[in-house]
């Protein structure tokens, strides 16, 4: 079976837990946000709380586990600690059949976790401790774990200045060096405020993907209506998506749009994994060589399965 797809991401240990209103008024906490917060945080909420489920996540990580759902053949790189959590995330992507291309070793830092609050509204309310996972550099990525893809995918929440940005490089010269297209999305709207001239640049220099929500094109694009964003980036030969929640998604590729509808769905239980989803159904068709409508539906198909049940998780 060919190598076709290679994640590289931040490893994140999901920990799914049921609260109602007031746990999250009572913490701080603003609902449907996603805090960075510190070693110490995690420590005194993962003590208040109990834990519904725990899988190996990040966005990249959700996004290979919808491939492999589908019958593909993906492979992802991202760093853990050889702690308990870094054990479990191992495990957790081998059960699915993710390649996982770290040799996990002791670490100054633990696994990165996330703790995942779910509302009865069934919003997501996320902490995430990076941990070690923030410290993927380019000495963890040699040539040979990558040379035999035909797309590496990338997330905006790994673009940090130091040695994320150095990593990012490094990779991206690699695949161009090897002809390997690479892929990207944009992960969360407070990474492209925070990055937005870097991912413009990375997007006309490198990127032959992108994906993103309306919100991430509009704030990369610096406009206040999509029409406006489209408009400039038909001038960017690029392939690039952006998905509208229920008003359904679009793909912007050589001046041509191509839209698809949404899918209804009954009841959402949980966004968690929407767009991580989307991506995977996108990238498994993009790369069994299907048309950009096909790719877009069968992207929708998986979002919106994946809403009706709690967490990242189709397998």
């Amino acid at each position: 079976m060919s190598k076709k797809i290679l994640g590289i991401g931040n490893a994140i240990v999901d920990v799914f837990v049921k609260v109602d209103d007031g746990f999250l008024l009572k913490n701080n906490l603003t609902k449907g946000s996603m805090k960075l917060i510190e070693k110490d945080e995690f420590d005194s909420l993962k003590n208040t709380i109990k834990i519904e489920k725990i899988e190996a996540g990040g966005s990249v990580a959700n996004t290979m586990a919808g491939i492999a759902y589908l019958g593909g053949n993906p492979s992802f790189i991202g760093k853990v600690n050889s702690d308990q959590f870094g054990k479990i995330y191992k495990k957790s992507l081998k059960t699915i059949s993710v390649n996982y291309l770290y040799s996990e070793k002791e670490e100054n830092l633990s696994t990165g976790a996330s703790i995942i609050f779910i509302t009865p509204d069934s919003e997501r309310t996320m902490c995430t401790y990076l941990g070690i996972s923030s410290q993927l550099s380019k000495e963890d990525i040699n040539e040979d774990y990558i040379k035999d893809y035909e797309i590496i995918f990338l997330e905006g929440y790994l673009w940090d200045k130091g040695i994320s940005e150095e990593m990012f490089k490094h990779v991206i010269q690699l695949a161009k060096k090897n002809n390997i297209k690479v892929a990207m999305s944009l992960s969360d709207i407070f990474c492209v405020t925070r990055h937005r001239e870097d991912f413009f640049k990375l997007l006309k220099d490198d990127l032959n993907i992108l994906i993103g929500n309306e919100n991430e094109i509009n704030e990369l694009m610096k406009k206040n209506n999509l029409l406006d964003s489209i408009n400039e980036l038909k001038n960017i030969n690029k392939l690039i998506i952006i998905t509208r929640s229920e008003n359904g998604n679009l793909a912007i590729l050589n001046n041509e749009i191509i839209n698809c509808e949404s899918i209804k769905v009954e009841k959402i239980l949980d966004l968690t994994g929407a767009g991580d989803l989307f991506a995977a159904g996108f990238l498994k068709e993009y790369l069994d060589k299907s048309n950009i409508k096909k790719c877009l539906e069968t992207g929708s198909k998986l979002a919106a399965q994946v809403i009706q049940k709690i967490g990242a998780r189709l397998n």
